[in-house]
């Protein structure tokens, strides 16, 4: 993947710590593991989608033990 103005690496901020992952498939991969080491109980990510201009953003928590979205859009 080209890192450059329409791709970027999804970025994850926890507990005010920024950690890169290389696809967004690894960093779902990893989701479980990130929300545990979280003291609020969420993450945040902010990515670039295939084919649109700008930054999205996605707020992560546990429900019923799976990760889940739950606030998500345009930066």
């Amino acid at each position: 993947m080209a890192n450059n103005i329409t791709q970027w690496k999804p970025t994850v901020t926890i507990n005010r710590q920024t950690t890169s992952f290389d696809t967004y498939r690894e960093l779902k991969k990893n989701m479980v593991l990130l929300l545990q080491r979280s003291t609020s109980n969420e993450v945040f990510v902010s990515r670039s989608k295939r084919g649109e201009w700008g930054e999205w953003f996605e707020y992560w928590q546990l429900s019923g033990g799976k990760p889940v979205i739950f606030k998500q859009g345009w930066m």
